[in-house]
C-alpha cells in the first residue's frame, strides 16, 4: 500500500513552506516518526516526521520549491499491509458485542423516567432552575 506524505499544518496564519533540504532519498527504508525532510516557513523551521514506516518511493517536490500546506510532498510505500483472516473475524465479532451493549444501555436509558421536578416542595422551598437540573440529572 502506498501513504501519501502530506506537508503538514504547521501555524493558523502559515500557508505554505520552503523544502530546504531532504533528509531521505528514494529507496530509504524510514521509520515510524522519522524525519523525512526539512521545511522553513516564515515563522519556523522544522522537520516532517513520517507518519508509517515503510520505504521511501517517490519524492514530488525538489529542494528550495514551494509547497502549499496539505500538498503530497512524497509517497511512502507501507510493508506489511496483509491482514490475516482471523484478525477481522474477532474484530467483527468484537464490534457486534460493542453494538449490543450500546443497544442495551440505551433501551435501559429510554426506560428511566424522568420526573420533572417541581419550583416549590412540599414544604415551601424554593428550587432554583439549577438545583433542578441537577436533581434531575441526579436521578434525586
Amino acid at each position: 500500500a502506498r501513504f501519501e506524505l502530506k506537508l503538514p499544518k504547521m501555524g493558523e496564519s502559515v500557508a505554505e513552506a520552503t523544502i530546504t533540504s531532504w533528509l531521505k532519498e528514494v529507496g530509504d527504508t524510514i521509520d515510524l516518526d522519522e524525519a523525512v525532510v526539512e521545511i522553513a516557513t516564515d515563522k519556523v523551521d522544522s522537520e516532517v516526521p513520517s507518519e508509517v514506516e515503510g520505504t521511501l518511493v517517490e519524492v514530488l517536490f525538489e529542494k528550495d520549491a514551494v509547497v502549499a500546506v496539505g500538498e503530497t510532498i512524497a509517497v511512502i510505500e507501507i510493508e506489511g499491509q496483509e491482514s490475516s483472516s482471523t484478525e477481522t473475524v474477532v474484530s467483527k465479532e468484537s464490534k457486534k458485542q460493542e453494538i449490543t451493549a450500546v443497544e442495551n444501555a440505551i433501551e435501559k436509558a429510554k426506560e428511566i423516567i424522568v420526573t420533572p421536578i417541581v419550583k416549590n416542595s412540599e414544604s415551601g422551598k424554593f428550587y432554583s432552575p439549577l438545583v433542578r437540573n441537577i436533581a434531575q440529572t441526579e436521578g434525586v
